[in-house]
């Protein structure tokens, strides 16, 4: 081992001309210092390009004001035997490496006993992913279109909206977990052979949860915004725990305070509504989704073949939840849910359309169980409908529901469910590729078909 996490050179010549990515060796350069020579490393910050250690990461220690983002790339000099490993993003890495600098930090008694508010400039923190220059960080984020790998995005944004509300308590003593994400809309396409920043901080505080907004940037163009929710728990007993107010400062703080309260509001209407009976408007719409969804079943002869069932659309996903996956308080971390939801969403349209799929949103996402080590997780995902509205954009509504499972309890509970909306890339449409209808064979699945057009419309 401590052969592996020994500094290599190797010389530039022995690798023109060969696969970097492929999967044994791209892994095995994602965690080791490998320089292609001798005055080159692979992360290199503008102020430190021959270092070994995480200089930039040190824009989240206790001098908030004036520091430089972090560098995505900066915790892949990390050797393959220290924990979180392999299993994480380098940026995850880093973002962790970052707020187990936060936790060294020591606290006056003033900042311990009191809650100090906190101004969102002494949260805000934003990491860059330096793919211009950065070949492996690259390809570890490449899709097969050239395109950011938008699940190990999602992943990303979560580490980086724990690390800031991590920033914006005094108490170290806290659990803060995902309670919740708003709907995020991607609003143009992330390429990979251009810089990407990631910028956020918290924008409204309760009394044990607060909100981090985050936006990612390319070329000076806001890609997408994220709101995060983190709940504050007291980490002996569970309970929720009080946090730092947040004292707003210029007018634009002052803006998204509002916002965020706005945001706060409506969350807690839509927990507070019942479930209502079906009315007769309602029934009618069942009904009617319904009347294809019989022919399948009675006369699948005759069915539409422009048409399929809904659980002809089906897919799943089964895994183990692992130590390595687990984040700082020894949960599995709702980034790694994300992505894994993401990407299954991703299989499920691509199977469905016959053609590669492009994401254009997630709808808000609640994080209703925690998930441990050891856990079995299932996946079940489904392509609830079709939105033929815009020939030229189809949208494709895909439903991933995350079941946490205890084998030793006989136990199965919903951790989450994610909505995710794709299209279809230009060159399938160009093809004369025409998406089929889906519809239900069962009025639940009709009654979940309608509440999720409802709330698209909302």
């Amino acid at each position: 081992m401590a052969m592996l996490a020994s500094r290599i050179l190797l010389p530039e010549s022995r690798f023109h001309g060969t696969k970097l990515y492929s999967s044994c060796f791209s892994r095995f350069l994602a965690n080791h210092d490998v320089d292609f020579s001798a005055s080159r490393s692979i992360s290199s910050s503008p102020t430190d390009s021959g270092s070994d250690h995480l200089s930039n990461v040190s824009a989240v220690d206790s001098s908030f004001e004036g520091t430089l983002p972090i560098d995505a790339g900066s915790s892949m000099r990390k050797p393959i035997s220290l924990w979180p490993g392999m299993y994480h993003s380098p940026v995850t890495n880093a973002l962790w490496e970052a707020r187990s600098r936060i936790f060294a930090t020591e606290l006056s008694g003033d900042e311990r006993e009191t809650m100090i508010p906190r101004t969102p400039s002494s949260s805000r923190t934003s990491i860059v992913y330096k793919f211009a220059e950065d070949y492996i960080l690259r390809e570890q984020y490449r899709n097969p279109w050239n395109e950011i790998r938008m699940g190990k995005l999602l992943e990303d944004l979560d580490a980086l909206a724990g690390t800031i509300s991590f920033k914006h308590c005094s108490t170290r003593s806290l659990m803060l977990v995902t309670a919740s994400v708003d709907r995020i809309v991607l609003s143009k396409p992330i390429p990979v052979e251009s810089d990407v920043m990631i910028s956020g901080a918290v924008t409204w505080v309760g009394r044990s949860s607060m909100e981090i907004q985050l936006k990612v940037t390319q070329s000076l163009e806001i890609a997408l915004t994220a709101n995060f929710t983190f709940v504050a728990r007291d980490s002996k007993t569970g309970k929720s725990a009080a946090i730092n107010p947040l004292s707003a400062e210029t007018e634009t703080e002052k803006l998204l305070w509002s916002e965020a309260e706005e945001r706060n509001k409506l969350r807690k209407k839509l927990r507070g509504i019942q479930k209502r009976e079906i009315n007769e408007v309602e029934m009618k719409r069942v009904d009617e989704l319904l009347s294809e969804g019989r022919v399948f079943c009675d006369m699948p002869s005759l069915a539409n073949r422009d048409s399929i069932l809904l659980k002809d659309t089906c897919l799943q996903n089964f895994l183990v939840c692992q130590p390595q996956q687990r984040n700082i308080h020894g949960r599995i971390f709702g980034g790694f849910l994300m992505r894994r939801a993401f990407e299954l969403a991703y299989a499920t349209a691509y199977s469905f359309a016959g053609a590669a799929p492009r994401f254009i949103e997630v709808d808000h996402v609640d994080f209703l169980k925690p998930v441990d080590v050891g856990n079995f997780l299932r996946f079940n995902s489904v392509v609830l409908y079709v939105d033929h509205d815009n020939p030229s954009q189809p949208l494709v509504n895909v439903e991933v529901v995350a079941h946490v499972m205890r084998p030793e309890l006989r136990s199965s509970e919903v951790s989450n469910k994610f909505y995710f909306t794709f299209t279809v890339h230009l060159n399938g449409l160009k093809d004369g590729l025409t998406l089929r209808n889906v519809v239900p064979a069962t009025e639940e699945e009709a009654r979940r078909i309608i509440e999720r057009i409802d709330a698209e419309k909302s």
